[in-house]
């Protein structure tokens, strides 16, 4: 089994200036043979703060990110879009508390993530993003975050 790589450009910075880096797990091969495709923990729950660093990492692995689906439950202030390196980013949203994120590249490129509420403990998130990013994975969110 391969281990999932931790994508992380430096985009925001910490009151000392270090970089914060995402904290993104993608399945490996990106197969799409799984549940999830990998899988997000942001450090709150602001989606205008955090949605842009994480679509720049996106693009960096993935491609031209164009559309963004979210659980609008668990975010506060959710936009329609935003704007991340002069490209307007469409976002949809959806009722309900699944805990996921989904990444659009087109029209039939999507890719789901599992997201790991902010205030989850680093063991738990650690151990739900490894299996959310293992090829094949079959477990609900609700049982990864356990």
């Amino acid at each position: 089994m391969a281990l999932p790589t931790l994508l992380s450009p430096p985009l925001r910075g910490d009151t000392c200036g270090a970089p914060l880096l995402p904290r993104l797990v993608l399945e490996p091969t990106l197969s799409q043979t799984g549940v999830f495709d990998g899988a997000w923990w942001p450090r709150s729950n602001h989606i205008r703060a955090e949605l842009p660093d994480l679509i720049t990492a996106l693009t960096a692995h993935l491609g031209r990110v164009v559309r963004v689906g979210l659980d609008a439950e668990g975010w506060d202030d959710v936009p329609r879009s935003v704007t991340v390196d002069g490209r307007v980013i469409r976002i949809s949203w959806f009722p309900g508390n699944d805990r996921t994120i989904s990444v659009s590249l087109g029209f039939q490129n999507h890719f789901l993530l599992l997201v790991v509420p902010s205030w989850t403990g680093a063991g738990t998130a650690r151990t739900a993003m490894a299996e959310a990013a293992e090829r094949g994975n079959r477990a609900t969110a609700a049982e990864l975050l356990r």
